[in-house]
């Protein structure tokens, strides 16, 4: 699939029009000029052609923002990827010296760039966009991406510009997600670029640096899926800018739309009560999970200290004692694949379907040696059980008194249905209907 990246200086609009492209609110938009710091991607239609689109922070040199340089870096990364560049400049400004400086570079890339002049609102303003075509990129487009004006000839533009794909080219629709979960500056972009062997998300030591949720495609050492590194959640009390406030609820979401959470602590501090809110948030959203101590390196250990370690981790996640735990450096590049292990492992439990058969033949045996307690004299008979077709594994229970049955053997169903099938690291629903 084809990719075009927007490209700009700081607050001209790429965020606003990377959304209308992709026709969701996915990057953030504040008033507030350097929002947007990591590449975005998203996919676009238009006339029955599909591709995909990448937004990227705003381009500037000499200013306070301490991410400046990696910001450079992400756009030029974006502009070596791209098919076609959207070159996006602001029409009530006119030519800026960062405008003039991106220009050189595109025009030295040899890529073909489409030139966008943004916040054209009237038809005054029309005249104030001929002014850029002094850049020498050739052909500029008038559009208003917070309205939406001039996007449908901006599109017919990008469209014919794209390369033609071949026809054999396969896609991958229903790849698993995993996403990268935890609380800010316990190494979740660390993870995401070790994995992938490049700098793809920006690291810094200041909390916070990931605003976004960055989904990835990952193809290496025979696993496939896509990879979402989230901005790091913490408590309300401690969220005080909107923007912030945005950042957690895109990692919320994130959660929500993956298969398999990789829930990262800070060996240092532990599991603290934030890590408990997301780790529940994991759970009431039925997701596969897998816990990643990460920092191991700086902790200092004797023979009993990882062991230690995960006893007390089993006991704040009790009853959840099966959830995979993984000690890691990321810094250090200690046991990384250890983790991908894990959370394949815990997709395919996920995902797993089990006949009805052998179900029955696993658990009836187990429920005649021991039936569920009569209630007010009445015996209980559970005739037969199978799998529901659920996005989470969810197990059915028919039986002839369903509402007789009582939490302590539900839970004596569960251990049983773990103890025979592998169900590590995810939630277990269980049903009981009336036969």
């Amino acid at each position: 699939m084809s990719l075009v990246a927007i490209v700009g200086r700081p607050n001209v609009g790429k965020s606003t029009l990377f959304n209308r492209l992709v026709g969701m609110r996915q990057a953030i938009v504040d008033e507030v000029a350097g929002v947007t710091r990591d590449r975005h991607y998203g996919r676009s239609e238009w006339c029955g052609r599909e591709f995909s689109v990448v937004d990227t922070g705003g381009w500037s040199s000499g200013s306070d923002d301490v991410f400046e340089q990696e910001i450079r870096k992400q756009v030029v990364l974006a502009i070596d990827e791209a098919d076609l560049v959207l070159f996006m400049v602001d029409a009530g400004t006119g030519i800026t010296d960062y405008d003039s400086e991106i220009a050189d570079l595109l025009r030295r890339s040899k890529k073909p760039v489409i030139l966008c002049v943004n916040k054209v609102d009237g038809g005054d303003k029309i005249y104030d966009s001929y002014q850029f075509y002094a850049l020498g990129l050739g052909e500029l487009y008038s559009i208003s991406a917070a309205n939406g004006g001039g996007t449908g000839d901006l599109l017919d533009a990008v469209v014919a510009a794209l390369p033609q794909e071949s026809e054999d080219k396969d896609e991958h629709p229903d790849l698993p997600h995993i996403a990268i979960v935890g609380k800010p500056n316990v190494g979740k972009s660390s993870m995401t670029n070790a994995l992938l062997g490049e700098d793809r998300n920006i690291v810094t030591p200041v909390a916070g640096t990931t605003r976004d949720s960055i989904a990835t495609y990952f193809n290496k050492f025979g696993h496939e899926f896509m990879l979402v590194d989230t901005a790091g959640m913490r408590r309300k009390t401690k969220v005080h800018e909107d923007l912030e406030f945005y950042s957690v609820m895109r990692a919320i979401r994130a959660i929500e739309h993956s298969d398999v959470c990789i829930l990262m602590i800070d060996a240092a501090s532990g599991v603290e009560a934030q890590d408990m809110a997301i780790f529940n948030l994991i759970q009431k959203n039925r997701k596969g999970c897998v816990l990643v101590v990460n920092k191991w390196d700086t902790i200092i250990k004797d023979n009993n200290t990882m062991n230690g370690y995960i006893e007390a981790l089993r006991s704040r996640l009790a009853p959840n004692n099966d959830i995979p735990i993984i000690f890691t450096s990321v810094l250090k590049k200690q046991r990384i694949l250890d983790v991908l292990e894990a959370a394949t492992k815990v997709y395919d439990n996920y995902s797993r379907r089990i006949s009805t058969s052998v179900l029955n033949e696993a658990m009836l045996p187990e429920i005649e040696n021991y039936p569920p307690p009569a209630w007010k004299g009445k015996y209980i008979k559970v005739k037969y059980i199978t799998q529901l077709p659920t996005h989470s594994p969810s197990i059915a229970f028919f039986c002839n008194l369903p509402q007789y049955i009582r939490d302590p053997y539900k839970r004596f169903l569960e251990n049983k249905l773990r103890e025979k099938f592998d169900f590590n690291g995810c939630p277990l629903q269980l049903y009981f209907r009336q036969k």
